[in-house]
């Protein structure tokens, strides 16, 4: 990392400490510049993403590596982020749904996977409370400088609303519930009864969802054995000694199995081999099989899960049975049951596997809860040799043998009868505290189930973010470290990011995970707005803060979201330059990254900054006659009231150009810059949703869009920001949205 040159602040200057203390973060700086310079790496932000990134459920509805081959146009917005690259300033004029395929607002689940409140529309499919698929028949505009609260609920799940959002609850004040419709603001500071601990309000777990079944290439149940105590990389599974049972249940899902207790094993532990290859033998020395290759191996491939565990989103959408059977696998594998038979658990060190077991049970209408067992110290033998347990999770909730999480015969004899529990208590979230939190933009729709309730939420609310900004933060924290400033619109967003996003980037991928210690270990360094790490610290705050923005020089600077900024923080001038200006300190080595979806034209910072760059394109070539151009709405066409129809046409040949055509493109691509920047050292790039891959927003999705925002300025404007990236001019009318928002 790099030491300040002579124009240093004087507050942090090479020979003086004055002050240092003064923020969260200063320590890990201080010992960053004493220890000396130390060259920057070789290696590209893009090259470190491919190679050490990993994308968890938590944060990603495509869980497994990062690829940069999935959006090629993300490489060079990255790479110029690089320490090797000349560039100091990168603006990303972005829209919505190109940056990744993550969650921007509150998760709301749908039968193709997931959605947010801020990219529903018209006619899309959600779910009822009943588990039963509805329509979106409307939706009203953001809302913004609303009063918002977070509304927690005692199996950790959050979710933000505004005040007057309406909840179907049971009142527990008097001896019998009633069931009551109350508004967020009817519910804060009532949420417990009297100066006791019992929880006034309760809502009931949804009814079991109800998906078609799945046509999957491997039994679900086989799956979830595999994925829960499976060899990562072959067909071998291991099982307790008392479980040679496990082997008819395999073959009674369609795959043969070979229980064995090898001279190898360790304890109680057994091995089962699935699928078998003429390479395993019994004893009398035949042969198991006559394969050669393993179908079993062949098909984990197929799924991408080997070397790769995760539960890929086909069986997460699957049926009712189909899911409530990879549950099963999963819990006949790493699950258990109390001895009372009153709580079934699943434990693993894998958290994206952890949140895959979570997601199924809340679908299927259970009330799970998490539990983070941290790692321990233990001594083994007479000589006293010492290690450490990984850290893990436990997931933990109430079930019936009238529906066993089970095969095996000896964990499902353990499960008691409905008769015998509480089955009202174990279906119900009761709400344990209602917190004022700063505004933030929402958004009511309206659906056609009969009591007008929708699902939404799914254990976490993920904010604004890019993955590209990601990638750079793990890449300065492994290769090319030094002090780092990340700003979100608000110190409240910074928060929730940090434990929604950059928790999750450090935790699941290894390379930052041994360089940032776990936030409870002593003199850590690691708090919820910094993170110190060898050679640098990571700082977040917001840019509503002044003090967060003046608080340290930084080498790096991360601007998200800027459109969403204050005019001025805490009245001490624009946000953007506070931060911009402690970069100056590191003269050519800074780096600047904005990043934003535009809002209105003329107030627009990520607007203003892209004019003032070299305003790059992504030029691809046509699978037709070859010639190079930028994607742009006007030549996207489609036949009246038939989005289905949309293609796009070339700028050269007029010939139309189809979906199945895109991956192709996007490969062949490449950024061209438009104008002349003026100031060299700053590179701008804009990208519409019209870029997105396959299975992301398709050009089909994007005609329909357009088709139901006509007529309405707002919805033209949500279009025109999230859609084409591009600024709204404003008019004088508003839509008439009332009735919606009276029916929340």
């Amino acid at each position: 990392m790099s030491a300040p040159n002579s124009t240093a602040s004087p507050r942090f200057g090479r020979g003086s400490d004055d002050g240092a203390e003064e923020f969260d973060g200063a320590e890990g700086i201080l010992r960053a510049w004493r220890s000396g310079i130390r060259p920057d790496p070789d290696l590209t932000v893009s090259q470190w993403a491919d190679r050490h990134r990993r994308l968890g459920t938590r944060a990603s509805a495509e869980p497994g590596r990062y690829r940069t081959d999935r959006t090629p146009y993300m490489r060079e917005i990255m790479d110029r982020l690089s320490p090797g690259d000349p560039t100091q300033r990168v603006v990303f004029q972005k829209a919505a749904q190109v940056g990744a395929p993550l969650a921007l607002d509150t998760p709301v689940p749908t039968p193709f996977g997931w959605t947010t409140m801020g990219e529903i529309a018209p006619g899309d499919l959600l779910y009822d409370e009943g588990g039963r698929i509805c329509r979106v028949t409307g939706l009203s505009p953001v809302f913004t400088h609303r009063a918002c609260f977070e509304v927690e609920f005692d199996d950790g799940e959050r979710i933000v609303a505004d005040g007057d959002h309406r909840w179907p609850v049971w009142d527990f004040t008097n001896d019998r519930p009633v069931a009551r419709t109350l508004t967020t603001a009817e519910m804060a500071g009532r949420v417990t009864i009297g100066a006791g601990k019992r929880r006034r309000y309760a809502i009931d777990c949804c009814d079991a969802v109800d998906m078609p079944e799945q046509d999957l290439i491997l039994h679900p149940y086989v799956l979830g054995l595999w994925l829960g105590d499976g060899a990562s990389i072959m067909n071998h599974v291991s099982v307790h000694e008392d479980d040679a049972e496990i082997v008819e249940h395999l073959r009674a899902c369609g795959v043969e199995a070979e229980f064995r207790l090898p001279k190898w094993r360790k304890g109680r532990i057994a091995n089962v081999v699935i699928d078998p290859t003429f390479r395993l033998r019994r004893p009398d020395g035949a042969s198991v099989s006559e394969c050669f290759r393993s179908r079993f191996v062949t098909r984990l491939r197929q799924l991408d899960v080997l070397d790769n565990k995760h539960v890929p989103l086909a069986y997460m959408r699957a049926s009712r049975a189909q899911r409530l059977e990879l549950v099963r696998g999963l819990m006949d594998s790493d699950g258990t049951i109390t001895p009372d038979g009153k709580r079934c658990e699943f434990s693993n060190a894998d958290r994206g596997l952890v949140d895959a077991m979570v997601e199924l049970l809340r679908s299927l209408g259970y009330k799970p809860a998490v539990y983070r067992m941290a790692s321990r110290r233990k001594v083994f033998g007479t000589d006293g040799r010492v290690t450490r347990s990984a850290q893990y999770w436990r997931v933990s909730w109430t079930a019936y043998a009238e529906e066993p999480m089970f095969r095996l015969s000896r964990k499902r004899a353990r499960m008691r009868s409905i008769e015998s529990g509480r089955p009202g208590r174990s279906r119900r979230r009761r709400i344990v505290a209602i917190r004022s939190v700063p505004s933030v933009p929402v958004r009511c729709i309206e659906v056609d189930s009969p009591s007008h309730l929708f699902l939404c939420g799914k254990g976490w609310i993920p904010t604004h973010n890019t993955e590209a900004g990601n990638n750079w933060i793990g890449f300065v924290i492994h290769h090319a470290p030094g002090p780092m400033l990340a700003v979100q619109p608000t110190v409240e967003l910074a928060k929730r990011n940090s434990r929604q996003r950059i928790d999750p980037l450090i935790e699941e991928s290894p390379a930052l995970k041994e360089r940032v210690r776990p936030a409870r270990a002593r003199d850590s360094g690691n708090t919820q707005l910094s993170k110190d790490f060898p050679g640098g610290v990571l700082v977040m705050t917001g840019a509503n803060s002044a003090v967060g923005l003046r608080s340290m020089p930084a080498r790096y600077v991360f601007l998200d979201e800027v459109d969403a900024y204050p005019a001025s923080a805490d009245e001490e001038g624009d946000p953007v330059g506070l931060a911009e200006a402690r970069s100056l300190t590191f003269a050519h080595r800074r780096k600047v990254f904005l990043v934003s979806t535009p809002t209105i034209r003329g107030l627009s910072r990520i607007e203003r900054e892209f004019e003032a760059s070299d305003q790059r394109r992504f030029f691809v070539p046509c699978p037709h006659c070859g010639a190079m151009q930028w994607l742009r709405f006007e030549r996207l066409r489609w036949q009246k009231g038939r989005p289905e129809t949309a293609a796009y046409h070339c700028e050269a040949c007029e010939e139309p150009i189809e979906e199945h055509h895109k991956p192709a493109m996007l490969a062949a691509g490449e950024w061209r810059a438009t104008a002349d920047a003026r100031d060299a050292r700053t590179v701008g790039f804009h990208l519409s949703a019209l870029y997105s891959p396959p299975g992301w927003k398709s050009w089909a999705d994007i005609a329909r869009d357009k088709e139901t925002a006509a007529g309405s300025d707002e919805a033209e404007r949500v279009f025109r920001n999230t859609v084409l990236g591009e600024t709204w001019i404003e008019t004088g009318d508003a839509p008439d949205w009332q009735r919606i928002a009276e029916r929340r």
